[in-house]
């Protein structure tokens, strides 16, 4: 027995193709904590007098040094290799503790 032919499909019209909605590219996760947009700090301990350098919202030490100047020094160095800024706390007079505008 022959198989009858095959029925034809109607012809449908074809809808232009539409681009894909671009989808919007995620956002890059802005650093918390700490160190995200951090300054180096300069300040005077009263409990030894030594001088201690720590990051913006931070409560650890980065290290201790017994004159200014060697931590002026050293702070130097590492905001020059990380592109961070320093800030220099008074030690005497009224406005000790506060930050020195240089």
């Amino acid at each position: 027995m022959a198989k009858p032919a095959p029925k034809a499909k109607p012809a449908v019209a074809k809808k232009p193709a539409t681009p894909a909605p671009k989808k919007a590219e995620p956002k890059k996760e802005e650093k918390k904590g700490p160190t995200a947009g951090a300054s180096y700090h300069l300040s005077k301990r009263a409990s030894d007098n030594k001088w201690q350098v720590f990051l913006t919202g931070s409560d650890k030490v980065i290290k201790t040094f017994a004159t200014k100047a060697e931590a002026e020094e050293y702070t130097k160095k590492m905001a020059a290799n990380t592109g961070r800024s320093i800030l220099t706390h008074a030690s005497k007079g009224a406005s000790k503790g506060k930050i020195q505008k240089r």
